[in-house]
Parts: C-alpha cells; sequence; structure tokens
C-alpha cells in the first residue's frame, strides 16, 4: 500500500515536472535580442499573435498577424516555414509563449519569444526617442 503511493505520486511529479517545462525549441529572449535577430535575419518570419484590432493599432515591420484565439490559427501557421527561425510577439508575452509551445509541437525549429511582448517592444522603443 505504501509502495503504491510512493510510486503514484512520482508519477504524478514526474508529469507536472514534465509539463512545465517549455520546449527547446522556443527561446524567449529580451527586446534587444529580438532586434538584434530580426534585424539579421533575411526575411524573418515575424508572427504577431494578437487580435486583428490590436495588430491595427500598431505592429512590428513585416509583421504576419495571425490570431492566437482565432479559429485558424493552426492551419495559418502551417503556411510558415518550420525550418526557418520564427519570432513570435503578442501583447504582454503570454499568448505568444503559449504560440510559440504550439509552434514547437507543430515542428517549428526555432522559435524566438518576445520577452514582455509589443508593450515592452514599444516602450524600449520610446526610451530611445
Amino acid at each position: 500500500m505504501k509502495l503504491k503511493s510512493i510510486l503514484t505520486f512520482c508519477l504524478i511529479s514526474m508529469l507536472i515536472s514534465c509539463n512545465a517545462q517549455t520546449s527547446k525549441n522556443i527561446k524567449t529572449v529580451e527586446v534587444p535580442a529580438f532586434a538584434k535577430e530580426i534585424k539579421t535575419t533575411q526575411k524573418p518570419q515575424i508572427l504577431d499573435v494578437r487580435t486583428p484590432e490590436e495588430f491595427s493599432q500598431g505592429h512590428l515591420n513585416n509583421a504576419t498577424n495571425i490570431d492566437w484565439q482565432g479559429d485558424h490559427f493552426v492551419q495559418d501557421a502551417e503556411k510558415l516555414n518550420k525550418n526557418k527561425a520564427v519570432y513570435v510577439y503578442c501583447r504582454s508575452g503570454k499568448r505568444s509563449l503559449k504560440a510559440s509551445e504550439k509552434l514547437a509541437e507543430m515542428g517549428f525549429k526555432k522559435i524566438y519569444n518576445l520577452e514582455g511582448g509589443y508593450q515592452k517592444w514599444t516602450a524600449e522603443s520610446n526610451k530611445k526617442q
């Protein structure tokens, strides 16, 4: 009885710890590193996962808008090149991390998630002006 309880506890602990880890394909980076990556990459795949309304209020140059909360996220993301790095952002970084995890599940090899999202990007940009 005691052994069964211990084994159950160990199994549950392993499952929880595995689910808490993000994919090795995802790298969450600060604004300067994200900016450097998209600047030094030829034709970067920049993915804005906010709503179309948020996107229309401002976005990164050359970004593609695929709404994480929309009905066609997977279908639209399948059109991107899985072997090329994808640079993902949202408003604050929460949706983009979830979207990045989904992209990793879909087989994307290299995913950069913007720490702090578009809010932090614009705040950093305003500091430079």
